[in-house]
């Protein structure tokens, strides 16, 4: 079992939600810069109505720092998750999968799941050798993920073991392994009836094509929705002067239907009581 890299204040800024970072900056900001010195303002003791007074500007340098570097984690934030976006959608073959490193891959296959719906953690337990790449959040349930870029060797049983064993460890609910190539036979009667997922190169590649159409079909909906449109009083006018009317008595016509060979035809709407009238 891989142990959990130790992580930087910063890499914990930049590995969440740019906007999450933007609203940490702020929020440290007015802490720091008045919420401090609001604080001892409301403490008894000459001490501390001093400490208050002198807090606004000696806290100042110290809050613009703590604005400065939240928001550059944000922008890390937002150009990481820029590049993962745009490296999904130029994987097409199986051999475009294969390019890049093992990080790339486990991006690659988070930045899939994420547009899945998961809340996807890049944990650091795993690496280039095993462990656990990726925790995927959704629906309550949590799921332990894999990455396997091996590109020449199948994915044996003892990975999918090893997985296995870790599901209780960290009481989630199912286990998907994810790699280019393909399983042996004992790794694939190994999972059967167990809570794990085997996702070969070709049912990854099928997953990230499904996510890129996904994601190319929602703004042709947007803009194929048929918005109403409302006529001013001289377009209705003008449309009612358009209606074809009768040229014998000048009334409406209207769309009728022949009973006996079913083809539609424009009838005078005053019909049968125009002919009644025209034989008086």
């Amino acid at each position: 079992m891989g142990r959990r890299k130790k992580q930087s204040g910063f890499e914990a800024l930049a590995a969440l939600p740019w906007p999450l970072g933007l609203v940490a900056g702020i929020v440290g900001y007015l802490v720091v810069r008045y919420g401090i010195g609001w604080w001892f303002s409301h403490q008894g003791g000459m001490l501390s109505q001093g400490f208050a007074q002198q807090s606004s500007g000696a806290f100042a340098p110290l809050a613009w720092m703590l604005l400065g570097i939240c928001w550059l984690a944000a922008l890390c934030s937002y150009l990481g998750s820029r590049s993962r976006r745009r490296f999904l959608e130029t994987r097409t073959t199986l051999e475009s999968l294969a390019a890049g490193g093992w990080r790339q891959f486990e991006q690659l296959v988070g930045e899939a799941f994420r547009r899945q719906g998961y809340s996807v953690e890049e944990t650091g337990l795993g690496g280039a050798d095993g462990g656990i790449d990726l925790m995927l959040r959704k629906d309550g349930r949590r799921t332990l993920v894999q990455c396997k870029q091996w590109k020449r060797q199948q994915v044996g049983v003892s990975v999918v073991r090893e997985m296995y064993g870790l599901l209780a460890h960290h009481q989630a609910h199912a286990v998907k392994i994810a790699c280019i190539g393909t399983y042996t036979k004992d790794a694939e009667r190994f999972a059967e009836g167990k809570p794990i997922e085997l996702i070969g190169g070709e049912e990854l590649l099928d997953m990230i094509q499904a996510v890129q159409q996904q994601a190319t079909a929602q703004p042709t909906a947007i803009s194929a929705r048929i918005e109403p449109v409302f006529g001013s009083a001289d377009s209705t006018a003008s449309a009612k002067i358009a209606t074809p009317s009768c040229p014998r008595c000048g009334s409406a016509l209207v769309q009728r239907r022949n009973r006996r060979t079913g083809e539609n035809f424009l009838g005078c709407s005053q019909f049968p009581r125009e002919g009644l009238n025209n034989d008086a």
